[in-house]
């Protein structure tokens, strides 16, 4: 009898083990132990009391969540809810004892909230956003801690649910006013830098060194607006700053501005600086890794790829940067896979999806790139490179009239910059009534920016077409006075060669194959001239006759269509 009477307290020592382990972290024991007692309960549903249980599948569901075993830790996080909800009833109808004992059992219970969030975790990993919005929806407003605001913002925000997000970052923010990232979630759902900055402003006031916050918020009101040049000045601004000087967030935000705006040279620069200060930063590196690939620097690519690999394989970036590579190493298929592993990491990764897109593209998949271009948008409305990738998906189609709506929305949108000009004037070379349309559009980016290439690319084509070849000589050297590329080069190289200036040209091409080695076309170029020159006046007559019988014009045509073709070749995904 003695035996019978005192197993509750054997059974609830057993428990209270449990918890202590999982306190522990000692969570593989926790799964052991926790799955044997919930099998003698089954068998025998008198051994333990309804508390105990509640307490054993939390526990158990805990263990498996650790394990990533997220269906099933669902399954009993929701066996823990409905026994948590049978013991409410129970000690609804039991009237209170006063018995002292059954305080610190109650005060052990593990949270229903805290299961709650839980559960709306596995259902984030299992991909089932509206199922984790539906389980913290039901948890009254007043109940909701921080972090659970916090994630109800973020998927509402990713379910197009603005309102019901703002609600819930605005939350976060009153109970917790430094908390910038929920800040930035406001700022990107176009909440105004004064309506945010006013919610912090007695944090900043009582607490010392922290007047450098309002000039934080309003940095990222401008990269949320798509004003990068201010954005820039202001985070310029606040590096300059002895207290914030190498920050690495900071560098990462201007790298990706500079980027955003175009500055590839400075983006790449600040890339690597944030790089030094810390060789285990991943965010932005597969915008760096573009940026690398983009210039022809393969092998720098490769060795980033596998140092990110080697810090993580668990965030997008080093799957991009391995795309990448492939990419312009003209394996479509693999720069596929690599993105979509990458999008499957993480779906919110706008430069997965552009590579995705791109590589779609290449392989005439374009109605399915232009589903990931889209999404891109959505994700990034204030970055050019995902219009760009669309517009090159609809011009691929010869859907001209889309490109030439979407141009001009992003256009009105994004403001009157070389870039948006640009990005029109490309549109309108692909018809023949637009044209002069495109040289004033052209002239006008070069006018705000004339070392801009991709308007010196399009300028240069449009030259070629009117065959105005010592115009367009002139505009690349003085794009090339102050920068060398690659693209620059080879063009120049095809103008001088149409002018008969073939030993310069020579020079252009060897200059562009040593920025980009992997530069078919410079090599093609380089190629043609070689086998046109001869030793002897008779050798130059037979490849003047051989010229006649091919046709020097077609030739030049050629190198038009090289310029023509080049936004295709060079692949406009995350450029700039």
């Amino acid at each position: 009898i003695r035996s019978v009477l005192r197993l509750p307290a054997v059974i609830m020592s057993v428990v209270e083990h449990v918890r202590e382990m999982a306190a522990a972290g000692l969570h593989s024991n926790v799964r052991l132990l926790s799955g044997l007692l919930l099998t003698m309960s089954g068998n025998n549903p008198e051994l333990f009391s309804p508390s105990q249980k509640y307490q054993l599948l939390v526990y158990h569901a805990d263990s498996l969540f650790h394990d990533k075993e997220y269906r099933n830790a669902v399954s009993k996080y929701t066996m823990a809810l409905q026994q948590k909800k049978a013991l409410s009833k129970t000690s609804k109808v039991r009237p209170s004892t006063g018995n002292a004992a059954s305080t610190p059992q109650s005060q052990c219970l593990p949270s229903e909230i805290e299961v709650k969030y839980k559960m709306a975790e596995c259902y984030t990993m299992l991909k089932q956003d509206k199922d984790a919005i539906a389980i913290l929806d039901g948890i009254p407003s007043r109940q909701r801690t921080p972090k659970i605001n916090m994630m109800l913002a973020n998927l509402y925000k990713k379910a197009g649910q603005e309102r019901s997000s703002v609600t819930s970052y605005k939350e976060v923010l009153r109970q917790c006013p430094l908390a910038l990232d929920a800040i930035l979630g406001l700022l990107s759902l176009s909440v105004k830098g004064a309506e945010v900055a006013s919610m912090t402003i007695n944090i900043i006031q009582s607490i010392p060194n922290l007047d450098w916050l309002s000039v934080w918020i309003k940095a990222y009101a401008f990269v949320h607006t798509g004003d990068n040049t201010r954005a820039i000045n202001t985070i310029c601004s606040l590096e300059k700053k002895s207290l914030l000087r190498d920050n690495v967030d900071l560098l990462g935000s201007l790298a990706d501005l500079y980027f955003r705006a175009g500055d590839n040279k400075n983006s790449i620069l600040k890339f690597e600086q944030a790089q030094m200060l810390d060789p285990y930063l991943i965010k932005g590196m597969d915008v760096y890794g573009y940026l690398l690939a983009r210039e022809g620097r393969l092998e720098d690519v490769e060795n980033l790829g596998c140092r990110l690999f080697n810090i993580s394989d668990q965030h997008a970036e080093p799957w991009v940067v391995s795309g990448c590579h492939s990419f312009y190493s003209k394996r479509y298929s693999r720069a596929l896979y690599l993105g979509a592993k990458a999008i499957q990491l993480n779906s919110n990764s706008v430069q997965a999806l552009l590579l995705k897109g791109a590589a779609l593209r290449n392989m005439g998949r374009v109605q399915e790139a232009i589903i990931h271009f889209r999404e891109a948008i959505r994700l990034a409305p204030c970055r050019l490179d995902c219009y760009e990738g669309l517009i090159e998906c609809y011009l691929a189609s010869n859907s001209i009239r889309e490109a030439m709506v979407m141009a001009n929305n992003v256009y009105k949108t994004l403001g009157a910059n070389a870039q948006t000009l640009t990005l029109l004037a490309t549109v309108c070379l692909e018809d023949p009534v637009t044209q002069e349309k495109a040289k004033t559009l052209l002239d006008k980016a070069l006018t705000q920016r004339p070392d801009y290439i991709k308007a010196v690319v399009k300028k240069a084509e449009l030259l070629s077409r009117e065959q105005k070849y010592e115009d367009g000589i002139a505009l690349l050297r003085n794009a090339l006075a102050n920068q060398s590329d690659c693209v620059l080069h080879r063009i120049l190289g095809d103008f001088l060669v149409a002018v008969n200036e073939y030993q310069e040209a020579m020079d252009q091409y060897s200059i562009a194959l040593s920025l980009d080695p992997n530069d078919q076309k410079s090599l093609e170029g380089m190629q043609k001239m070689e086998k046109e020159e001869s030793p002897t006046d008779a050798t130059q007559e037979e490849d003047v006759d051989d010229m006649e019988g091919s046709g020097e014009e077609g030739d030049l045509e050629g190198s038009d269509s090289e310029a023509a073709q080049w936004a295709d070749q060079e692949q406009w995904f995350g450029m700039q």
